[in-house]
């Protein structure tokens, strides 16, 4: 039997009474999984969804929403999808189910952080549309401690949460405030690359794994030797890039990571998790020597006319309080910690929640909505200050 018509611009026929939102104009001679690309773009969406059995998605202010598609077969998703795979991403594909690249549309116009996956023994994509220009702090509307990170001579830090709450935007704002005022060698290990660096004051040096190197570990072994001041080592996903991490930080390197964990403080767990019960005391040692950082973002919609979403931040900032809390496995106690220390930079995310609402980025339903303590919030948003149980 024929495969159905690739055309996507038909009013939209299947499993839905309504239309679906407007696909943009083809432009001949792209792909044509561009056209679908394209219509993220058309509609200011973050997200494009495709899978076999529905109609094209895209997630847009948050919410997945439907685009005027027919609905795709697993024929459809091999077409639009095997043009744009390189052939170690195909290989990559058949040997594990799933496969990781950057798609660039145009000449440069726009850059997608593509997944590409098998379920149910069809295809399945998820693509995140990544920011061409890279925005500052006050754009992003970051806490203004945020810059005090980026001056760290050595030691780790990390930006924790969830997938698709915006850690390698910040960790990118970051990484181009110190390019912009620091005479550096900024090397990241990405997988794949995301945002695209200029070089300004610093050197910027970016590596793609499985394109300009072979794999992580050899990327992490080549990194100490090229002369780096600070290097972004990824996604903390394993003991292994842990270890290379904290062996970086040691020998005199800035190292910046992600992780996914729900806050700064849980992220402490979440990197004993890494490990066997047997080492537990080894990385603790590790972290209170290596550690300067951690910065919890979640992704909350916004109030601001122009602006979707924001994001709202938890920092942890480990001086001598927080370094002995961790060495003497009080980590219940981290959070009262990062209360107390408000003047030295630290937030958790209901001060922060508080501060969004105070400059209007968000209005206080959302904030209370978000928060992690919704009665502790109101009483914050009143001015009464809230008390914590104490460090001792």
């Amino acid at each position: 039997m024929a495969a159905p018509s690739m055309s996507f611009t038909s009013p939209y026929p299947i499993n839905s009474p309504e239309p679906g939102l407007k696909v943009a104009t083809p432009i001949p001679g792209e792909p044509m999984i561009n056209q679908l690309f394209r219509t993220v773009m058309l509609h200011k969406g973050s997200d494009l969804h495709l899978k076999a059995g529905l109609p094209g998605m895209i997630r847009l202010r948050g919410v997945i929403q439907k685009m005027n598609t027919p609905v795709l077969n697993q024929d459809h998703m091999e077409k639009l999808c095997y043009p744009i795979l390189r052939e170690k991403d195909r290989k990559v594909l058949e040997d594990t189910g799933g496969c990781d690249f950057a798609h660039i549309i145009g000449n440069d116009e726009a850059r997608y952080r593509v997944n590409l996956f098998r379920q149910r023994g069809k295809f399945a994509m998820v693509a995140r549309l990544v920011n061409q220009t890279i925005p500052t702090f006050e754009k992003l509307g970051l806490p203004a401690s945020i810059e005090t990170l980026c001056h760290f001579e050595q030691g780790m830090v990390l930006l924790s949460g969830v997938t698709g709450s915006g850690k390698s935007t910040t960790i990118a704002s970051m990484l181009d405030y110190m390019n912009q005022n620091e005479a550096l060698h900024i090397l990241t290990i990405e997988d794949p690359i995301e945002f695209v660096f200029t070089d300004k004051m610093s050197i910027m040096n970016q590596r793609e794994v499985y394109l300009d190197v072979s794999d992580w570990h050899v990327a992490l072994k080549h990194a100490v030797r090229e002369d780096p001041d600070v290097i972004l080592v990824g996604e903390m996903r394993d003991a292994e890039t842990f270890q290379a991490a904290v062996h970086a930080a040691e020998t005199g390197h800035v190292v910046f990571g992600t992780i996914h964990a729900s806050n700064a403080y849980s992220t402490i767990d979440r990197i004993l998790g890494l490990f066997p019960p047997s080492q537990h005391g080894a990385v603790r040692q590790s972290m209170v020597f290596n550690l300067k950082a951690v910065v919890a973002q979640k992704l909350i919609p916004s109030c601001k006319p122009g602006v979707s979403r924001v994001p709202t931040n938890e920092i942890m900032i480990v001086n001598p309080t927080i370094r002995d809390l961790i060495l003497k496995s009080r980590d219940e106690k981290l959070l009262d910690a990062i209360r107390s220390f408000y003047n030295e930079g630290m937030v958790d995310f209901n001060e922060n929640l508080r501060q969004l609402v105070e400059k209007e980025m968000i209005d206080k339903a959302t904030a209370l909505e978000f928060s992690p303590n919704a009665d502790q919030l109101r009483m914050m948003i009143k001015g009464i200050k809230v008390a914590t149980s104490g460090l001792v």
